[in-house]
């Protein structure tokens, strides 16, 4: 999601890798749900987080559609985002007892919390959001062990190349006043990369994801290259 941001405003001025230390623990939050009650519909939820959503809850796209995610548009592009109660007690993944019920596989922007990605063409840094996270006496510790991916720097170059999709579409739609175009190149993203069931395997093997993605990219970049 593009946002026109000052970064002094809400980070600390520093730029971090997954291999840097941050002031960042918080003893598992030692019970403290503030940052899941107060969630809007702002997670947005890329190929990677569905599929992690299909693992640990078995459900497909459709099932996950009626009442755990959303639909909106970001940045002209529909994608999916974790929904929140009606009531405004927070994210419908929040147990009474204020514990994430999806926390083995939540979603990316989730882990990364009070961390955040800054791009820079196609390539990203870490930013802690200073003002986000309430929590007291924090603790340093590696961002990698933080985010808590399985192979990280493969997970970081999905996330660069989904980024760089993402932006060709972008532009494609900004160029445009067809709304035809914008319509079809949606629903084809929406279908090849969400609503479209991934393989998952017995044992819940994350690299089993990547094989499937790259191989829907390569036909995505025709499919995209034809809209130009």
């Amino acid at each position: 999601m593009e946002r026109e941001i000052d970064l002094k405003e809400i980070t600390d001025g520093k730029f971090y890798t997954a291999n840097d230390m941050v002031k960042i623990g918080c003893n598992d939050c030692k019970g403290c749900s503030e940052c899941c009650r107060v969630v809007e519909d702002t997670i947005i939820l890329d190929p990677y987080d569905i599929y992690q959503l299909q693992c640990g809850t078995r459900m497909d796209f459709q099932g996950l559609m009626e009442g755990s995610i959303a639909l909106q548009v970001v940045d002209g592009i529909v994608q999916p985002n974790l929904n929140v109660r009606t009531d405004g007690s927070g994210c419908v993944f929040l147990s009474e007892e204020g514990r994430c019920t999806i926390h083995g596989y939540r979603p990316g922007f989730c882990r990364m919390f009070p961390m955040g990605r800054i791009y820079e063409g196609d390539d990203f840094k870490y930013i802690l959001q200073v003002h986000e996270c309430a929590y007291p006496n924090k603790t340093k510790m590696k961002v990698k062990k933080w985010i808590g991916i399985q192979e990280l720097s493969k997970y970081e170059q999905y996330v660069r190349d989904w980024h760089a999709l993402l932006r060709k579409v972008k532009e494609i739609i900004g160029k445009t006043e067809n709304d035809t175009i914008v319509k079809n190149l949606n629903m084809y993203i929406l279908g090849q990369f969400y609503s479209k069931p991934y393989s998952i395997s017995d044992t819940k093997e994350l690299q089993d994801f990547y094989p499937q993605f790259y191989e829907r990219v390569k036909e995505a970049k025709a499919i995209i290259e034809a809209y130009r």
